[in-house]
């Protein structure tokens, strides 16, 4: 198990003819693990490729020529999709505020909403309302439902919410009153689920525990609506490893479980849909970034690089760091403390064991496809923002 997309070689020769700092994403790598993921999950499961992990459009045509759905939390997203041609039959439209015009951009576009409260299927209704009769617009929209259970709910931590307060979703104690709301509503059709429960989850059986909870709640959904459901959003989750001593998701056993699911609940006929995002672009992505300063203080060893939390945010937001290495380096490890160049004592990447350091050293970041640059604060301090290059292995070609 690699944790890093480019060897010491090719991450050198990088830095030295594109400069640092930068994101090199491979679009081999994504493309291989949308295949077997793909491959490894039952016929009825669809995948869609959660925008907000990695937004760069060649990743995500790479996606859609893959035949890949997409998960999509903003208009920005949605417009992405649109200049891509990907069709509406292939996106979800998603997240717990959606304004006016967004929910107009995705009726337009043909996509599946998946509403989050009431106000969501008003506005809906009343779109549906004033669009004149004979376009290509439907009677009524078939959405979607998010669902926030009261249980089973893997992770506990403020990216997810557990399973106490969320801003996502209804409820699962308030769901039949809020169908009773909806019903009013005449052109807006509850069609299918999604729950949400889990990030970066690396255990199967723990992901196949929150599935059979969404499974439940979906045959609740069926009989209140009195319809057959034709999709039920699992959510995403599917966790990858940060480091050496971490275990990889075991995607067969992920799609084992899928099957026995889908047997289980014969009840169900329409299709699950898992939302990816981290795991299929979080190991096709590296980050190069050189050493401005190294001090000692007090008994810590800093190495001062050229970005921060500015570029990579996610160790401030969740106290794990991402992967490093110093390609090329050899000899005896020590303990530095890895900080940016910015001027807050926030702007730290974490501790980490690399050989002995200088002014100028090489370091490499790995699984940073995903959560990496468009999840980080770069306007922060007005430094210059990082290259981001696409890669094409093994040909090695590179462009920005």
């Amino acid at each position: 198990m690699s944790l890093f997309a480019l060897s010491a070689d090719d991450a050198r020769r990088i830095a030295d003819l594109h400069g640092t700092p930068s994101f090199v994403y491979r679009l081999d790598l994504a493309g291989e693990r949308f295949r077997l993921l793909q491959k490894s999950l039952p016929a009825r499961v669809r995948l869609a490729y959660a925008i907000k992990a990695n937004p760069h459009p060649a990743l995500v045509g790479r996606f859609a020529e893959l035949g890949a759905s997409f998960d999509a939390a903003s208009i920005g997203e949605l417009s992405l999709l649109e200049r891509l041609q990907v069709p509406g039959s292939r996106i979800l439209f998603a997240g717990p505020g959606k304004s006016k015009q967004e929910l107009e951009c995705a009726l337009r576009l043909g996509a599946r909403i998946e509403i989050d409260g009431l106000e969501d299927a008003q506005r809906i209704d009343d779109f549906m309302m004033r669009s004149p009769r004979g376009t290509s617009y439907p009677v009524a929209a078939e959405v979607s439902l998010r669902v926030h259970p009261q249980r089973g709910v893997s992770e506990g931590s403020r990216i997810i919410g557990g399973a106490g307060p969320s801003a996502f979703g209804v409820d699962e104690e308030n769901l039949s009153q809020f169908l009773n709301d909806v019903r009013t509503l005449a052109r807006v059709n509850v069609k299918g689920l999604q729950v949400f429960a889990a990030s970066n989850e690396r255990d199967a059986l723990r992901l196949a525990a929150n599935h059979r909870v969404a499974l439940s709640i979906a045959r609740v959904l069926a009989d209140e609506v009195g319809a057959e459901l034709d999709l039920i959003d699992l959510g995403g989750g599917l966790g990858i490893p940060y480091s050496a001593d971490e275990t990889e998701l075991d995607v067969a056993a992920l799609g084992e479980s899928l099957a026995e699911l889908l047997d289980a609940n014969a009840w169900f006929r329409g299709e699950l849909l898992l939302e990816p995002g981290r795991w299929l672009a979080g190991p096709s992505g590296a980050y190069l970034t050189r050493v401005l300063r190294l001090k000692e203080s007090r008994g810590t060893r800093f190495a001062i690089l050229e970005g921060g939390i500015n570029h990579l945010l996610r160790p401030l937001l969740t106290g794990q760091a991402f992967p490093a290495c110093a390609p090329g380096l050899h000899g005896g490890e020590l303990v530095y403390t890895l900080t940016g160049p910015l001027c807050t004592s926030l702007d730290r990447l974490g501790e980490v064991l690399l050989p002995q350091l200088k002014s100028g050293d090489l370091l490499m970041f790995g699984q940073t496809g995903a959560y990496g640059f468009t999840e980080a604060m770069g306007t922060f301090l007005s430094h210059p923002l990082p290259a981001e290059l696409i890669m094409e292995a093994p040909s090695g070609e590179l462009r920005v």
